[in-house]
């Protein structure tokens, strides 16, 4: 008999904060908080109606947080965590700087914080891989 993999989120985790910063010749900055949610199935990302972020030029901001959203897609999709994707996710905090801050460093922020929200679904004795 075959078992069925476990659906992620089983239940809400909310506050997966991750902050990605790395000072070198290429810098890369970005703070994002995030909530899963349960959904039905797939995955849906959002920003939260209430979010400001103090970023200039911020027509930036869109492509900041669709990078992060294929960053936690691409991470929670990853066949070696054996999860069916059925969340929503939702933007809550971002912080973004003018020297760092860009699509990538958004996008490694969202892998990050999948990992973080795989991390508390398992539990602390266990490791994503």
């Amino acid at each position: 008999m075959t078992s069925v993999p476990p659906r992620f989120p089983p239940h809400p985790i909310r506050g997966v904060r991750v902050l990605h910063q790395k000072q070198n010749c290429a810098p890369q900055f970005a703070e994002i908080e995030v909530d899963f949610e349960p959904a039905a199935e797939g995955f849906a990302f959002e920003v939260a109606q209430e979010l400001t972020v103090d970023y200039k030029p911020a027509e930036d901001l869109p492509r900041f947080f669709a990078a992060a959203a294929v960053g936690i897609e691409e991470q929670l999709n990853l066949p070696e965590h054996g999860v069916v994707i059925a969340t929503r996710v939702v933007l809550r905090r971002a912080r973004a700087d003018a020297l760092g801050s860009h699509e990538l460093a958004f996008k490694i922020a969202g892998y990050l914080a999948a990992r973080k929200a795989l991390e508390r679904m398992v539990g602390p004795d266990h490791r994503v891989t």
